[in-house]
């Protein structure tokens, strides 16, 4: 996976999507190139930030707090979840929908709002059957 041009990116720095387990290390250097530009443009056409509250994980942190164990799609570098809710999380949806390339949307919005969020990535094959949109 080549390193990411932290320096073309306008909106968001490495340490937003660093893993948050204290343990492994991480940087943020983990997450797709791609992604991460893609990213970048949906957060330019939004007009509004967006808070990262989980980017990259590392495998043993994803089997600890997720369904989806070891290989997760958060563990790709390929995956990101905004806290956002209301009117700003349906605009990510529609943005995010548009031109197909983000493939999995998974929406996150019910109980208190500070615990909402909207869940993104653009991965395909055997293991991650997308296009799909799921709820929390």
């Amino acid at each position: 996976m080549p390193l990411i041009k932290w320096d073309m990116i306008r909106h968001f720095k490495p340490a937003e999507f660093a893993c948050r387990c204290g343990e492994c290390g991480s940087t943020g250097d983990e997450m797709d190139m791609n992604f991460i530009f893609a990213l970048d443009d949906l957060r330019e056409r939004l007009g509004f930030p967006l808070v990262v509250t989980s980017g990259y994980r590392c495998p043993a942190y994803n089997n600890r707090i997720a369904s989806t164990g070891h290989d997760g799609p958060h563990t790709t570098g390929r995956a990101v979840d905004f806290g956002i809710s209301g009117e700003n999380a349906f605009r990510v949806v529609t943005q995010a929908s548009l031109g197909g390339w983000m493939r999995g949307i998974g929406i996150n919005q019910k109980g208190p709002y500070e615990k909402r969020f909207i869940h993104l990535d653009d991965l395909e094959g055997p293991d991650h059957p997308r296009p799909r949109i799921w709820s929390y």
